[in-house]
């Protein structure tokens, strides 16, 4: 039996069905922009702005551990990411209180600097990218979106 195309969806709850659909498109859509976007003019991916962009928010640096919940990432995702980024000199690993087994994690200072540069073109790229939606939508949507937050996205 040959398939055809799936019917509109219609009846009750469909309007929620439209919109995750809506939304689920617009954000893979926007991630995939961003994504191309940063490995082209920056060399970098998008779990490394992501790592960057969270030790930049605690200067003061982070748990290893914090840092994994904060992204939603395991431990192991983050590490990789981690040691590559210390490596390159943009983030310094310390122990904690001499436990081997607990790391503090912050962005160098030119780590700072170089998230700085990459996180205002990443904002004029949103900018574009959302352009057309008016600053009152915005915070609508927002505001929208804030109100059914689940509990384990409890953070901002």
């Amino acid at each position: 039996m040959v398939a055809g195309p799936l019917p509109a969806p219609s009846g009750p709850g469909k309007d929620r069905l439209r919109l995750w659909i809506r939304l689920l498109r617009a954000s893979r859509t926007i991630e995939a922009e961003l994504r191309e976007r940063l490995k082209k003019d920056f060399n970098t991916t998008l779990p490394r702005f992501d790592v960057m962009a969270a030790l930049y928010r605690v200067p003061e640096g982070m748990l290893m551990s914090d840092l994994s919940r904060f992204l939603l990432v395991s431990n192991g995702n983050v590490t990789g990411i981690v040691d590559r980024l210390v490596s390159e000199g943009l983030v310094a690993r310390a122990r904690r209180n001499g436990d081997r087994r607990t790391s503090m994690v912050r962005l160098t200072e030119e780590g700072t600097q170089a998230f700085a540069t990459i996180a205002s073109a990443h904002e004029g790229w949103i900018g574009e990218l959302l352009g057309k939606v008016s600053e009152d939508d915005a915070r609508r949507l927002t505001g929208m979106l804030t109100s059914f937050r689940s509990n384990w996205e409890g953070r901002e």
